[in-house]
């Protein structure tokens, strides 16, 4: 009798209740019966919501910050506890059991797992018509998100995508079949990638029927086509990239927000005016991961005592009319340590949705925010100009500063490649994205200009860390358990 590991963490759990093959042959309170884990549409829908349960814990907290703390836009203050002090310090401490990496591997693989088996059972599920459609946007669900995963894993512990050298680096284990006994070695860098745009331009064909619109909860057209710029951006297939980015900001269905008041509110109370897809969220059954190194809010004497905050250059890096200043930062008073008396500028990007609240003070909690539109238009401006189309670059980075209130520039040249960069950054600032940013474009860093040296963690290893490009732990390593268990795996440099 062939039985499954069960994954899913909602929807699915309702199918544990099996019967035996015989009467001897009793089913392990942890499995399901494939026979039975997939008789019909009502079970294909399970395995559908419990694919959007595993999703809305994929993203946001450590699937965010590890990665911005390792970077150079933030300062460890002196009450961050060593949260996230590992990735924030580099060097011999961060090692390979670091839970920000270990998490990382086992909850992208774990869902991967789930997906290979709904694949493998939705394909014994017969049905026609109506039914057949549908089954079809399950399956399209499954693939995408599986491209979303396997892209987040490439990122995170392989080499950056150079067309020279992709079919030789070492990539991570691909796995597109359930086998609970496989000790698979690494993929080529190339391999997983062609694995992800083959899964994504399925996708695509399950998925073309389903329209996006904004704040869409499951995955569309456009969100499967948001994931495809992004990782044609990571390839270097810039008139991919810009062909998929382009399509979805050419449909109008996105509008630039151009308002303060409303760009705030976009992302105080999770507007989606600007969402491809936000992830469903409620305080009952699907509290969402949170990002709450920011703020750190103190009710009983109403001050703040964050983990991290921005660095002064930072916050420079916003001209005063630029909406997104006053959305991503806002001054407030501090208890850091011993000092009561002063304000910080802090990161109040995530300061938590008040009808997501469970007690009458914040608990950061929102709808994830999974694909934005203001993503493809800095994905557009870069590979345009990639591509050496500098027209069209200048075209779509204007239109993001406009609307953004900063007007346009006219540059061309390495000073627009520079200003596209420059954009790209503000723009997506603690969303997870400027360490493989950097590690894409080659660049090492230099943390400085404190916004106030007396409250943060000072030295070689925090507010001065020096990083050069290229260095080893741009690339995390694999974990160490996993190392051990499985002799076919071999570890990233430096680790």
């Amino acid at each position: 009798m062939k039985k499954i590991k069960i994954g899913f963490i909602a929807g699915v759990i309702a199918l544990t209740a099996t019967t035996s093959c015989k009467k001897l042959d009793l089913t392990p309170y942890d499995s399901i019966e494939v026979t039975t884990a997939f008789r019909n549409m009502q079970d294909a829908q399970l395995w559908d919501n419990g694919l959007y349960a595993i999703l809305r814990g994929r993203v946001y907290g450590t699937y965010t910050v590890s990665q911005d703390v390792q970077a150079d836009q933030l300062n460890a203050t002196l009450d961050y506890g060593n949260r996230n002090g590992s990735p924030h310090r580099w060097g011999d401490s961060f090692l390979a059991d670091d839970g920000s990496l270990t998490t990382a591997w086992q909850q992208y693989y774990y869902a991967i797992t789930d997906i290979n088996k709904a694949l493998e059972g939705f394909e014994t599920i017969a049905v026609t018509g109506a039914d057949a459609t549908k089954l079809n946007q399950y399956k399209g669900d499954a693939l995408l998100a599986r491209a979303f995963y396997y892209h987040n894993l490439i990122i995170r512990f392989a080499k950056p995508y150079e067309p020279a050298t992709a079919a030789t680096d070492l990539g991570v284990p691909l796995i597109t079949k359930y086998d609970v006994s496989l000790q698979p070695s690494r993929a080529s860098v190339k391999q997983v990638y062609d694995q992800i745009i083959a899964d994504i331009t399925q996708a695509k064909t399950y998925l073309t029927s389903v329209a996006g619109v904004p704040g869409a909860k499951t995955f569309t057209i456009d969100a499967a086509l948001a994931l495809e710029a992004r990782v044609r951006l990571h390839m270097q297939d810039w008139t991919g990239a810009y062909t998929a980015a382009n399509t979805v900001i050419g449909r109008s269905t996105y509008p630039l927000i151009s308002s303060i008041d409303s760009y705030k509110a976009y992302w105080a109370t999770d507007g989606t005016q600007e969402s491809i897809l936000q992830m469903n969220v409620n305080t009952t059954n699907e509290f969402p991961n949170v990002n709450n190194i920011y703020l750190g809010y103190l009710a009983g004497n109403k001050r703040f005592d964050p983990d991290f905050v921005p660095a002064q250059w930072v916050i420079n890096s916003y001209a005063d009319a630029d909406i997104r200043k006053t959305a991503y930062f806002e001054s407030k008073p501090i208890a850091i340590s011993t000092t009561n008396n002063i304000n910080l500028i802090l990161v109040n990007k995530y300061p938590g949705n008040p009808s997501l609240f469970t007690t009458a003070t914040t608990n950061y909690a929102h709808a994830p925010k999974v694909f934005r539109v203001a993503e493809l238009y800095v994905i557009a401006a870069e590979a345009a100009y990639k591509a050496g189309n500098e027209g069209n670059a200048l075209t779509v980075l204007n239109a993001l500063r406009t609307a953004r209130g900063i007007g346009s520039v006219n540059v061309s040249g390495t000073a627009l490649y520079q200003a596209i960069k420059d954009e790209r950054f503000r723009e997506l600032a603690f969303e997870g994205f400027r360490l493989f940013d950097l590690k894409r474009w080659h660049e090492g860093f230099t943390r400085h200009d404190a916004q106030n040296t007396s409250v943060i963690n000072r030295g070689a290893t925090f507010d001065a860390l020096s990083v050069p490009a290229n260095a080893d732990k741009f690339t995390w390593g694999i974990p160490t358990n996993d190392i051990i268990i499985n002799s076919n795996l071999v570890q990233n440099p430096g680790w």
